[in-house]
């Protein structure tokens, strides 16, 4: 069993992550050196002609970098997808490669849509609050969200419904840490287009992380 989950998720979390840093690389990246340069006094808010978002070109050794983090985190993803897979195969839940789907969009929603309601992904030179204190809340948030998602899926009784509409809710009734003023370089603008491309390329590289999983998973059980 260790080595379908082991092997299942090797390859598809590979493949994910190839595709989750062609669309970051794509699409992100772009708007994160557009950022960068504000950050950096290459442009000023108010002050200076616009760039377009391209402006910093390809940097060959942060691309392959880039590309090897997102292969690795998508590789850890996979492995918690697999595992979960294979705890529902067990208790005679079907896996096929389109629950796969809902499996990795119920993955983005828990790891990056509901931390990102309260804290959103951030461009460099943004205003923020202390970085252990978001990570506190981040990850608290994130386990919360997918406990609540594993009621929903897996319960049918109302009261446990009831209590993952709690958990969901409650990391923001507490809120995310803030930063005590909102300033900083880069316009609102920019940051607005970062936080709705890396949402949106997290939701389609999940998508086809829990695609790949369920189908690299069934291709495994079947052989077995």
């Amino acid at each position: 069993m260790f080595t379908r989950i082991l092997s299942s998720a090797l390859l598809a979390g590979f493949c994910a992550g190839l595709v989750a840093a062609a669309l970051q690389l794509l699409f992100v990246q772009p708007v994160l050196l557009h950022a960068e340069l504000y950050e950096s006094g290459a442009l000023t808010h108010f002050g200076a002609a616009g760039a377009p978002p391209g402006a910093g070109g390809i940097e060959l050794k942060r691309d392959a970098l880039s590309v090897l983090f997102m292969a690795l985190t998508y590789v850890g993803h996979a492995l918690i997808l697999v595992a979960g897979m294979s705890v529902a195969a067990e208790n005679r839940v079907a896996i096929t490669p389109r629950a796969g789907i809902v499996w990795g969009v119920a993955g983005f929603a828990a790891s990056q849509l509901a931390p990102a309601f309260s804290l959103p992904p951030e461009v460099p030179g943004v205003a923020a609050a202390d970085l252990a204190a978001r990570q506190v809340w981040w990850w608290g948030t994130v386990a919360a969200a997918g406990a609540a998602l594993a009621l929903i899926a897996f319960s049918r009784k109302p009261l446990f419904w009831a209590l993952a509409v709690a958990l969901i809710v409650a990391p923001h009734l507490v809120g995310a840490p803030q930063p005590d003023s909102l300033t900083g370089p880069v316009p609102p603008e920019i940051a607005a287009l970062f936080a709705a491309r890396a949402l949106g390329v997290g939701m389609a590289a999940w998508a086809v992380l829990g695609l790949l999983c369920a189908w690299f998973w069934q291709r495994e059980t079947a052989g077995g």
